[in-house]
């Protein structure tokens, strides 16, 4: 059946009421959630090194996330002929049977891989849902359906992982999450791309929802189900923007130049992390899945940074990249894409000589370099 959306004909209550409801039903869910946490004690682990908490808290906002998401994109989502609807909610419904596993006994990574790499292949071959070319990289555009097919899986699967890495403090990967969602739904909304847009909406919505509860102190975290969630709509997203703003022929011009570059921009703070995480773990010839402090929220924390300041820094230095990649989109993805890989790199530099200084001292850091 047919659910008729006359009502809904002016584009921007459309837009709201996918919000509104987005939120309520994930405000709602979340109280009932902690209390059946509560009493079948269902808790963050407090014996990990690596948690920033000293009480239990619920780990389980990603349920709601993940209902609010479904519910509200198989309400009003109309994006059936861009992305097939029941492509991508069978790829979230896999991840999220996978992150409450995870969340509730633990999960292995190995598991944990392999359903990463079926819900990649569900999506590419099955969603399209895949990167065509690359855009001028290395001077390289179209590239053979093999290749695409394996980029493709590899990104996907290296993006949700990201996401996923960067929720290690209270509302993180929800702030960045939300600012994902947003950006690419109003970029959307300037291509007329209604149907992507009201599926990042849907997100933002059921992220704003949980991020009520979310920041410090934090009463629930997302955990794994919420983070992979919130990282397979992000790269779906992604992949969406750069291939609608894909020069077809001389006649048809792109919407946004450089696409490729504003989609890393708008990855930036999960992509650089987790880039520069899995580069230092290899070159000290050491996992790079093992599990340290040392990710870019941590580095934040040592220079004296509460949960909420080093949040809104890492979320204001995304909008930065956002702002940037938008108004030099007319430098090229080759270019865009090393300076802001160089930026980072300096940022991680002016941050690693930040942390000496107050670890040691103005001193032994000056000779230490000198």
């Amino acid at each position: 059946m047919n659910v008729d959306y006359s009502f809904l004909d002016i584009e921007w209550l459309y837009y709201l009421v996918v919000i509104v409801i987005s939120i309520l039903v994930s405000v709602s869910a979340i109280p009932s959630i902690i209390f059946v946490a509560r009493e079948r004690h269902l808790y963050d682990d407090l014996q990990s090194h690596r948690k920033e908490h000293d009480h239990g808290i619920p780990r389980l906002g990603g349920v709601a996330i993940f209902c609010s998401f479904t519910i509200v994109s198989l309400l009003f989502a109309k994006y059936d002929a861009v992305l097939p609807t029941n492509i991508l909610l069978t790829s979230c419904i896999i991840l999220f049977a996978v992150g409450l596993k995870d969340d509730l006994a633990g999960a292995g990574p190995g598991t944990k891989f392999a359903m990463q790499f079926l819900v990649g292949s569900i999506l590419v071959l099955l969603g399209n849902v895949r990167l065509t070319s690359l855009y001028g990289v290395f001077d390289v555009f179209e590239i053979p359906l093999y290749l695409s097919i394996s980029i493709s899986i590899l990104l996907i699967m290296f993006i949700v992982n990201a996401f996923n890495l960067i929720d290690g403090i209270d509302g993180l990967a929800g702030t960045i999450g939300l600012v994902v969602n947003l950006t690419f739904a109003v970029l959307f909304i300037h291509m007329g791309q209604i149907e992507m847009a009201s599926l990042a909406f849907s997100m933002v919505g059921a992220i704003v929802g949980f991020l009520i509860y979310n920041y410090s102190p934090a009463k629930i975290f997302m955990g794994d189900t919420g983070s992979l969630l919130i990282g397979l709509v992000s790269v779906v997203l992604a992949f969406k923007f750069i291939e609608l703003n894909k020069f077809t022929s001389n006649e048809i011009r792109p919407v946004f130049y450089s696409a490729p570059a504003i989609a890393v921009a708008i990855l930036i703070i999960p992509l650089f992390d987790t880039f520069r995480i899995f580069s230092i773990r290899i070159l000290k010839r050491q996992s790079p899945f093992r599990a340290d402090r040392n990710h870019i929220h941590h580095r934040i924390l040592r220079l004296g940074f509460s949960h909420i300041q080093t949040t809104l820094l890492l979320a204001l230095t995304n909008l930065l990249f956002i702002y940037i990649a938008l108004n030099l989109r007319s430098w090229g993805n080759f270019v865009l894409i090393f300076m802001f890989l160089a930026i980072c790199i300096f940022i991680n530099w002016i941050t690693t000589i930040w942390i000496r200084i107050k670890d040691r001292g103005f001193f032994k850091v000056y000779f230490l370099y000198k």
